[in-house]
């Protein structure tokens, strides 16, 4: 029990934060762009255009997508990237697993360089989101060939 949870209550610190599929999706995204400890404005735009093309966000308008990157950051700043990628697995449906391993891949490789702290990011996230290696490693390999030109 901390020094101010009686004036601030605990359940502030313990609340249960509940994502929809979509956001659980974004998250692990908002994490992979974030992975290198700089999060610019070109790869977030990258990540929404991303996002947006793909069906599971058809009916998200900009003002949506918007507020749900506020929503991340916010989450991703107060309780810091492991805790949202563990967050965001508890509700990102099995099947989705492995796209959302893709795009974050799509999305760490599409500057042209990959950081240490990127690549133990990626190394981490296949074993979290519990994806074959062999499946990880062919995703790697044909994003790396889509990131070369």
């Amino acid at each position: 029990m901390g020094l101010f949870d009686s004036v601030f209550g605990e359940e502030a610190s313990e609340k249960q934060i509940n994502l929809k599929p979509e956001e659980a999706f974004a998250a692990i995204a908002l994490v992979a762009i974030a992975a290198d400890g700089y999060l610019s404005d070109q790869e977030g735009r990258d990540m929404t255009n991303i996002l947006s093309r793909m069906h599971l966000f058809q009916d998200y308008s900009g003002d949506v997508m918007h507020r749900m990157f506020d929503k991340l950051l916010s989450l991703l700043k107060l309780q810091g990237p492991s805790v949202l990628i563990d967050l965001a697995k508890s509700h990102l449906p099995q099947d989705l697993r492995e796209t959302a391993f893709a795009i974050a891949t799509d999305l760490v490789l599409s500057d042209g360089t990959v950081t240490s702290q990127e690549q133990a990011f990626l190394d981490d996230l296949y074993r979290i989101l519990e994806i074959p290696g062999d499946t990880a490693l062919q995703i790697v390999q044909v994003m790396t060939i889509k990131n070369r030109g």
